[in-house]
């Protein structure tokens, strides 16, 4: 049996439809109502859950202009760590406001906690699971912590080596995780389709033995959707109301209906890869009368001897398999045939 965790009742495997998380990251430009506003339409949109990132700048990183601290390139470039922060994260008091309307609308909701005052406030919420973002699989006192709540955890893996997810899987497991899944993420924002190799998700999944998703940073569905067929059964894409709503996410991340369309997509996906084989399908059964068969072309009598000139194979299907023409050509007829009368055995001496 594949691997398998649930998450607040829902199974999340191979064997179950893709487990869709719409992450809101700092995509609320600083606005409760917006955040709300973003629940009810990943709701909406048909995704399982909400994430949020629950840190403070002080939590996260040390409030300093040193080059370190300073972000050189990309889409942040010139801007502190401690600044970026600052506006990005989510107001700790706004978590319990976002966790009473997720459940109201009936989506769960959990977050990827930055250190153990993050793990603390979450379990105060109930969250049903974790997230440990790529930057922190490093983390592990923090991965042990976070396990030892005895909640399902999922965590990305960009960046880190062979080795280091191991060592990450290892804290989970020490820390007390029993449910435990791995993202495959590449993390670049946004980050190019040919970076993130998706063969390796199948890798993944054989090498660590846990269920195996893909956090995407390309800016459209088709790698999230392609990975399904590696095996993907967690997807997590950044969301938004607005692409052009100028947050630090805004850019790389899905509007409702790109979510609702990456939902739909990755299902369609899942049921067609069912099981091997070879068998006729359902929606076959109808069309084999239009296989090709073997057919008189031409009136014959009773003990004509039947030659290349008086069979064809066409369609439709009812008389004797194409295969079978060899067999046919050269027998006597057993009685008076029409033109355009199926071959039956039947028919032939």
């Amino acid at each position: 049996m594949a691997a398998e965790i649930c998450i607040a009742g829902r199974k999340i495997g191979r064997d179950h439809p893709p487990y869709i998380i719409a992450e809101l990251s700092a995509n609320h430009n600083g606005k409760l109502e917006s955040a709300l506003t973003m629940i009810s339409e990943a709701a909406k949109a048909g995704a399982d859950a909400v994430k949020l990132q629950t840190y403070r700048p002080d939590t996260i990183t040390l409030d300093s202009n040193a080059p370190e601290f300073v972000i050189s390139g990309g889409l942040w470039d010139g801007r502190s760590l401690y600044e970026l922060y600052e506006e990005a994260h989510m107001p700790w008091e706004w978590h319990q406001p976002l966790f009473e309307h997720a459940r109201e609308a009936g989506i769960q909701i959990f977050s990827s906690a930055f250190d153990t005052t993050a793990v603390d406030l979450l379990e105060d919420l109930n969250a049903p699971a974790y997230k440990i973002a790529s930057f922190e699989a490093v983390d592990l006192p923090l991965i042990r912590y976070t396990a030892s709540t005895g909640k399902p955890m999922i965590i990305s893996t960009g960046m880190a080596d062979q080795e280091e997810i191991q060592e990450a899987v290892d804290a989970a497991k020490q820390g007390g995780c029993t449910q435990l899944a791995i993202l495959h993420c590449v993390s670049g924002y946004p980050a190019p389709p040919e970076d993130y190799k998706l063969r390796t998700i199948a890798d993944m999944m054989e090498r660590f033995g846990l269920v195996t998703g893909l956090s995407d940073h390309t800016l459209d569905n088709a790698a999230a959707v392609a990975s399904v067929a590696f095996g993907a059964a967690i997807i997590e894409k950044h969301f938004t109301l607005d692409r052009s709503g100028g947050g630090p996410d805004d850019s790389f991340s899905l509007e409702p209906q790109d979510l609702q369309a990456l939902c739909k997509d990755t299902l369609t996906a899942w049921k067609a890869l069912g099981e091997v084989d070879y068998g006729r399908k359902s929606s076959e059964q109808g069309n084999v009368q239009f296989r090709r068969s073997l057919y008189f072309v031409r009136d014959i009598r009773a003990g004509d001897t039947i030659d290349a000139s008086c069979v064809r194979s066409v369609r439709p299907g009812f008389g004797l398999a194409p295969k079978h023409l060899d067999e046919v050509i050269g027998r006597k007829a057993s009685r008076d045939i029409a033109g355009n009368t199926p071959v039956k055995w039947e028919l032939l001496e």
